[in-house]
């Protein structure tokens, strides 16, 4: 069965419920998992998405060894990934020795998901920004070098593309307009696509464009300003969004179809996104005028996801069902992770 063919949710009770609901592996996923040798091993686990990427591969391949790697500052998300038959590591990847001493392709880890990086924060501490970016990229290129590596990107490495077209390819060059955060992005993939080149590393780097879930992502900050009755700043009219399961499902489905040099891949929504549409649309769900400031600039960071949908299919999950969701979550006064994704952002500093 075709997964855009099962049934969605009209909604989620409960965090336990949505998180359920996006660690369900679809048929392709298994099939390619089984597909790939050795164990999976996800570097940064701890971040928004990496617990349930990381519950969704074992689901996936139960006989697979699944390691989550972190610095576990809570210990409470190792003790839950952990009964979730997520074997838990804690180690700083800033450390070279301790990078060095977790378990690689002579032990049986044969594929890492790469998913650390520092974003918030970037243009005040600009030297661990690219520390984290580029310094541990390097790093981890050199010691999984016999492994495939699919690492997380951004799209926020390409220029600014016209609003009306279709998005900027794999074939854009990567050319942000500015700031730390952005650069350094450019440096994490050629780390990555320099090992690749000395050692003949498969790899993937995911261009990924604005994950959500009811808790967190540009659909949760405009349902939550439009409830509250808060001001919205229109200049980023525009943006790219993919639901989080659908994200962890096609970066996880990544590790049977990497490339050797390691290749960009834009994982993102089909459609792009008007961010004074997702304002009127949770205006009529919630029962509130919107209120705007600004006017939408003619281009933004948006993505063509061909070569996503010939090699992986669209995504599960359309909008509109992500924007009832959302809408139900935050009428609710459902828990919100605190993190905004700051989309209105033109200027690469953040």
């Amino acid at each position: 069965m075709n997964p855009s063919d099962r049934k969605l949710p009209a909604g989620f009770a409960d965090a336990a419920e949505l998180e359920e609901f996006m660690t369900r592996p679809s048929p392709e996923l298994i099939a390619d998992l089984s597909r790939v040798d050795g164990d999976i091993m996800v570097l940064g686990v701890g971040g928004k998405m990496g617990p349930t990427l990381a519950r969704l591969a074992k689901r996936a391949a139960p006989g697979k060894r699944v390691i989550g790697v972190a610095r576990f500052s809570d210990p409470s998300l190792g003790d839950v990934l952990q009964g979730q038959g997520v074997e838990c590591i804690a180690c700083d990847l800033l450390d070279r020795e301790a990078l060095g001493r977790l378990p690689n392709a002579e032990a049986g880890v044969r594929n890492i998901v790469f998913m650390a990086g520092h974003k918030f924060g970037a243009a005040d501490n600009a030297s661990l920004t690219w520390m984290m970016n580029v310094g541990v990229p390097m790093m981890v290129a050199d010691t999984f070098r016999n492994a495939r590596i699919v690492s997380f990107s951004t799209a926020c490495v390409y220029p600014f593309v016209p609003v009306d077209g279709p998005g900027a390819s794999e074939a854009t060059p990567a050319n942000p307009p500015s700031g730390d955060y952005a650069n350094s992005c450019v440096g994490r993939e050629r780390m990555f696509e320099y090992g690749s080149h000395k050692y003949g590393t498969p790899g993937r780097s995911v261009r990924l464009s604005y994950a959500i879930d009811t808790r967190y992502g540009v659909l949760h900050d405009v349902a939550t300003a439009v409830l509250g009755g808060a001001t919205l700043d229109l200049t980023m009219g525009h943006a790219d969004v993919i639901w989080q399961g659908d994200a962890n499902e096609q970066s996880l489905r990544l590790l049977a179809h990497c490339t050797t040099p390691a290749t960009p891949i834009n994982i993102t929504g089909p459609e792009h996104t008007s961010i004074r549409w997702l304002a009127e649309e949770f205006g009529r769900r919630l029962g509130r005028k919107p209120k705007f400031s600004g006017t939408e600039a003619a281009s933004a960071w948006l993505e063509d996801t061909t070569a996503s949908q010939r090699l992986l299919g669209k995504p599960r999950v359309p909008i509109d069902a992500m924007i009832d969701w959302v809408a139900d979550w935050v009428s609710r006064g459902k828990p919100s992770l605190g993190k905004p994704t700051h989309f209105s952002t033109r200027d690469g500093k953040y």
